[in-house]
């Protein structure tokens, strides 16, 4: 007879919030994926995978639920997001903690994330009286052309380890007022979370009412539950976020069954700091960006570009800044730099730090932490300068490294800010109109993302999140992103009793 490996004593603080958050913690054992906190290295949750056939029942009830969902009107719709909400922020705390233990984010960025989550739902409660068409001229007497908008079937959401609830949040509130049902594919590193989210849903939907079966479900496993949602013709939408590696997997994929994708990939961000900028003002927002959750933001900071004549003012600030930076555990309020999610995150970026050396660049941090009591990947953030932006500045590592480079003339600066395959965020920082206008501009910064004054970090929802390039173009939150989960259909509508045809056409017969 077989036993499962003792749980962590870390599992001692988990096990109670999943249980105030409505997860029944009888599957806590006993499963194939083994589930750690960043913040010790230990063993919290053994975790049951859902295999082929859970998959395929799973997407088939929330094909049934589609069927049943698209027909209730939008507004109504909305009062499940509504609900939503309503439980989200009585479980802000709570939540916010368990990123914290599965995730390691510092508390307030734990807490920042289900924040997102609250305010998303309020955004798509607003949208569900407010998803229209248009109304378009038509060149026919007695005609009117418009066009609808309908719900689009089952929306697949696959999340990344760094906002193991946020992400899901910004495609389920507005996927479910589009009238969609969703099946939800979390990380395998953040599986705890996404099962404490279903619970809150859950919860929603009792005090709704009167809502179908499998509306949301989510499916903990690896790549085989991603591919059988990738393959899946009942999917018509795949919302995925990770590497840019998985989107060049998966985007052929869902091509050959023209299906529909928002894919949130690379991001390597980099910031113009202009010889007008405020650097009291730069250094705090370069700060937060570059080492906020430990560097592991797809918007995080990793390139810096530097007017000449402001680096000897800015970099010895920066150097400091980022050598009295409080690392460890995040649970500490002290604490702004937590762990890295785990040993191969480490290793990343040990090897980026050692490529960065052999090009000729200088490294200042980046060392190993010890925090007592814990095997947990705990790092000092490293600024290196570089003599140049080529090599593995150019790449995307997923840790809390920021080079830097010097520039000339604004033309430079924006050349070096696009030289790269991702285009995800960007800033400058300049109190000089032209050239804060330049950057906005069709020949500035080529990302999705373009700020002027303030990090690429730290979205808010209110705006269409995501890039170009190799970040993937997909959108998702705020603005009209609401349009990826529908489908649009032109109608023209003849109100007369003759029959005339478009571009003058005459097609007569007896």
């Amino acid at each position: 007879m077989s036993h499962s490996p003792p749980l962590s004593d870390l599992a001692a603080e988990v096990v109670p919030l999943l249980s105030e958050l409505g997860v029944d913690t009888a599957g806590l054992r006993g499963g194939t994926l083994a589930v750690r906190s960043p913040i010790t290295g230990a063993q919290i949750a053994q975790l049951h995978e859902a295999d082929a056939a859970t998959t395929e029942a799973a997407i088939g009830q929330a094909r049934r639920a589609f069927e049943t969902w698209r027909q209730v009107p939008a507004p109504r719709r909305g009062e499940l997001v509504r609900l939503l909400g309503v439980e989200l922020r009585a479980a802000k705390v709570a939540l916010g903690r368990l990123v914290t233990l599965e995730a390691g984010k510092i508390r307030s960025e734990g807490q920042g994330e289900v924040q997102e989550m609250i305010d998303i739902c309020d955004f798509a409660v607003g949208l569900s009286r407010q998803l229209h068409g248009l109304t378009i001229a038509t060149e026919r007497p007695e005609h009117r052309m418009m066009e609808s908008w309908h719900p689009l079937g089952v929306t697949a959401i696959i999340t990344a380890f760094n906002f193991p609830v946020a992400v899901w949040a910004w495609n389920a509130a507005l996927a479910l007022v589009a009238g969609n049902a969703v099946v939800w594919k979390p990380s395998e590193k953040t599986p705890l979370t996404a099962l404490a989210v279903q619970a809150l849903f859950e919860r929603a939907q009792r005090r709704f009412g009167d809502t179908p079966a499998g509306l949301s479900t989510v499916l903990i496993g690896g790549r085989a539950v991603g591919e059988a949602l990738v393959d899946d013709p009942r999917v018509p939408l795949v919302s995925a976020t990770g590497s840019t590696a998985m989107g060049r997997a998966i985007a052929p994929r869902l091509a050959r069954r023209f299906a529909r994708t928002i894919l949130e990939l690379g991001g390597n961000n980099a910031a113009i700091v202009t010889p007008s900028a405020d650097l009291d003002l730069a250094l705090r927002a370069i700060a937060f960006a570059a080492m906020g959750t430990a560097g592991q933001r797809c918007t995080s900071l990793r390139r810096l570009i530097v007017h000449s004549s402001v680096r000897d003012r800015l970099l010895p600030r920066l150097i400091k800044a980022f050598a009295s930076v409080a690392v460890g555990d995040p649970r500490d309020e002290s604490t702004l730099v937590g762990p890295l999610i785990d040993a191969g995150a480490a290793a990343a970026m040990v090897r980026a730090l050692a490529a960065a050396q052999a090009a000729g660049g200088t490294v200042h941090g980046g060392e190993p932490i010890a925090v007592a009591g814990s095997d947990g990947c705990y790092v000092r953030p490293a600024i290196v300068e570089m003599p140049a932006q080529t090599g593995v500045m150019t790449e995307e590592t997923f840790a809390p490294i920021l080079y830097v480079v010097t520039y000339e003339d604004l033309a430079e600066a924006l050349a070096l800010n696009n030289a790269v395959p991702q285009g995800l965020s960007s800033s400058i920082f300049t109190t000089d109109l032209r050239e804060a206008e330049r950057f906005l501009g069709a020949t500035g910064s080529d990302c999705g993302i373009a700020n002027v004054n303030i990090g690429p970090s730290g979205a808010e929802i209110g705006g269409a999140f995501g890039g170009e390039k190799e970040t993937g173009g997909g959108r998702e939150a705020g603005s009209d992103s609401w349009k990826a989960y529908m489908r649009r259909a032109t109608n023209t509508i003849n109100y007369g009793h003759t029959l005339p045809l478009a571009q003058g056409v005459t097609f007569d017969i007896a």
